[in-house]
């Protein structure tokens, strides 16, 4: 065969794959997941009672107030700091990772059990007196952060162990948050893999519709 045929092959070749594969396989797979998996397909979108987008059920978010049940720590606040004024350098590790902190680093130490000095404005309140004076009980999830730092779940005994506060706070009955918990725990993948969580943002956002027990 002449060059000419086979290079006539090849460029054919070229040109049936690059429709298939760039055009015609990744525009079946939008179809697909439009129709079939829309919510997933356009982000796992979460909306609050008025309709507004407030996040995704796949991504965490910051939960500080003692309205709310809180989210675990992220060492890059789950990249919700402004990287043009990041000076406290929470956004060192990028938008997502985790800090690789060894247990016997001073940095982590000091945001876990904080930093008492003479002067008050040299003393930093850690993570465990913080839960403890608000009557948590600590957890590791309450604790430590994710791998990500954008993990959206805390265990259900995180969840579980805010309950008087938030009960408290919003003037509710325990047993409304225990029941609101419960509702709205993942189970394990496929019922095998991994452990059950609670969405922090979906917890959250069915609190702000919950009402007090009559």
């Amino acid at each position: 065969m002449s060059l000419t045929v086979e290079a006539t092959k090849a460029i054919r070749s070229t040109l049936v794959l690059w429709v298939l594969v760039a055009l015609i396989y990744p525009l079946l797979m939008i179809v697909i997941g439009q129709v079939v998996f829309p919510y997933q397909a356009n982000g796992s979108l979460l909306k609050n009672a008025q309709g507004q987008v407030v996040g995704s059920a796949l991504i965490g978010q910051p939960f500080g107030s003692d309205r709310y049940f809180n989210s675990r720590p992220s060492t890059t606040s789950y990249s919700t700091a402004d990287p043009k004024k990041d000076e406290a350098g929470i956004l060192k590790t990028g938008v997502s990772g985790a800090s690789n902190l060894a247990p016997s680093n001073p940095a982590l130490l000091e945001r876990i059990q904080g930093v008492t000095d003479p002067d008050p404005s040299k003393s930093i309140e850690g993570d465990l007196p913080r839960l403890k004076a608000a009557g948590i009980q600590p957890t590791a999830d309450l604790v430590y952060t994710s791998g990500s730092s954008l993990d959206p779940h805390i265990t259900p005994a995180a969840a579980s162990a805010q309950i008087a506060r938030v009960a408290k706070t919003r003037r509710l009955q325990p047993n409304q948050l225990a029941d609101l918990i419960a509702q709205n725990t993942d189970g394990r993948f496929l019922g095998i893999f991994g452990e059950p969580g609670v969405n922090v943002l979906k917890l959250n956002l069915a609190l702000d519709a919950l009402k007090p027990a009559s």
